[in-house]
């Protein structure tokens, strides 16, 4: 089920709503559990008992750990907890890609197994992850309330697409939490902004990379635009399903973490990575980076060190060499970053940082935007006008005029310009009251215009579904 869709705005979600909050307090994990649960399954019913075992197999690690430690072990359970967790995820996301690696390699003929990526295992199964290293080093009490550590792994605001929200950041929300209608507001406020940037923004852009893909006329310009949009397209996507997952937390008294923070705006591709996908680029830099030693040991350790996180972080998104590549692109530029271009970037201007880093991210997003190792080099072939194409063509300037508009309006949404503008009006006395009024107006306003799109059944996918 989707976040943006008829059937979980105005069936599932006031459903649930309803019942959350006529329950007492001790049946609320209960109503969300079961929720979660319906949720998952109307999705995806074949994978909702993988998810449940999952959930269970951290659970019952969790209290083998606590248990170990107390007589002074602790690491087979930890060993077993990681083992598990990773075969589910290993063989459903990565099986098939060994296998034609194997074949390749080998000159083999062994079936693939075609399986179904169940929707957020990557997500939920990091989590748990979490949960039991941090029991492990003394970060995190266990959980012994089998209900309560399932509703925290298959809470559904953030179940299928993330962020992804360790055990210790509501663990204390878990047991007990505030209802407040400041906060009911102000979560409805964020899924409302999470919900239009998804809808209107990253929908629209969508349209236009389909657009290229079906276009008569390939052209060096139409290559950058649909880059660009693509690059766009991702981040209000997946910072849209994030608003709308912490939107959500909040309305039923849950604070996550922020996921985005204007990555686009970045000096240097290090603080892009700050930025971006904070929740992913947090958790291997604390439970891969850190204990491989983090930039605390020789030169060639630390090059190892960023090689494998990047490797991983490639892999994570996705069973195919682009990336692998892309990840491994990311690795290279920061090293570049560290000992090469340093001093330069120091010293040069803010934007030509900027410009640095947002052509580094522009290329990343190509290999990112592949089926294959093959189509992204041709596509960046497309950019540097080395595939004996025009630079422009009727076609280009046609879809460039006609989605120009909405690529000006999302370049902008995607710097801090607009929030800021935001915020200074409400600092002063006519503007606090006139936003008072202007702001639920503009969210209602918003709602409409997305039932519209969604009731028009347009282009509606959510990219980070498939990782």
């Amino acid at each position: 089920m989707l976040f943006s869709s008829i059937s979980f705005l105005y069936y599932f979600l006031p459903t649930v709503l309803i019942l959350y909050f006529i329950v007492p307090n001790k049946f609320k994990n209960t109503v969300l559990l079961f929720s979660s649960l319906f949720f998952y399954f109307y999705g995806e019913p074949t994978y909702v008992l993988l998810m449940i075992v999952s959930a269970v197999s951290g659970y019952l690690h969790g209290l083998w750990i606590e248990k170990a430690k107390a007589r002074g072990g602790g690491k087979l359970p930890l060993a077993s907890s990681i083992f598990f967790s990773l075969a589910g995820l290993l063989y459903f996301k990565y099986t098939d890609f060994f296998i034609q690696n194997a074949n390749r390699l080998l000159n083999t003929q062994i079936p693939l197994l075609k399986l179904a990526l169940p929707i957020g295992i990557s997500f939920y199964t990091f989590q748990i992850l979490s949960y039991v290293i941090d029991v492990y080093r003394g970060d995190a009490k266990v959980q012994k309330n089998v209900l309560d550590f399932l509703t925290y792994v298959c809470l559904f605001p953030q179940l299928i697409a993330g962020p992804i929200v360790r055990y210790t950041t509501i663990e204390e929300e878990l047991k007990s939490r505030k209802h407040t209608l400041e906060g009911f507001s102000e979560g409805v406020r964020r899924f409302m902004i999470g919900l239009s940037k998804k809808v209107i923004l990253a929908n629209t852009l969508g349209e236009l990379g389909t657009h290229f893909l079906n276009a008569t006329e390939k052209t060096v310009l139409f290559f950058w635009i649909m880059t660009v949009s693509f690059m766009l397209q991702v981040y209000f996507d997946f910072s849209g399903y994030s608003d709308m997952a912490i939107g959500l937390g909040r309305i039923f008294g849950f604070k996550f973490l922020e996921n985005f923070n204007y990555p686009f705006i970045s000096k240097s591709v290090s603080e892009f990575w700050r930025r971006w996908h904070i929740s992913l680029g947090t958790w291997f830099r604390d439970y891969v980076y850190i204990p491989m030693g983090g930039n605390r040991v020789p030169v060639l350790r630390w090059f190892l060190n960023v090689f494998v996180v990047w490797f991983l972080t490639g892999f994570w998104h996705g069973a195919q060499w682009n990336f692998i590549l892309w990840g491994l692109y990311f690795a290279v530029l920061l090293i570049l970053e560290k000992y090469v271009f340093k001093a330069f970037l120091e010293k040069a201007p803010a934007i030509v940082q900027r410009v640095y880093t947002l052509f580094a991210v522009t290329v990343s997003f190509v290999l990112f935007n592949a089926d294959s190792l093959e189509e992204s080099i041709r596509n960046l072939k497309g950019m540097f006008g080395l595939l004996n194409i025009p630079f422009s063509g009727i076609e280009t300037v046609y879809y460039l005029r006609s989605y120009g508009i909405v690529l000006l309006i999302a370049a902008i949404g995607a710097t801090p310009l607009a929030a800021k503008a935001f915020r200074r009006l409400k600092e002063k006395k006519a503007g606090k009251y006139v936003m008072t009024f202007a702001e639920p107006v503009f969210l209602l306003a918003m709602m409409l215009l997305v039932t519209g799109h969604l009731v028009d059944g347009s282009f509606n996918p959510f990219l980070y579904f498939r990782f």
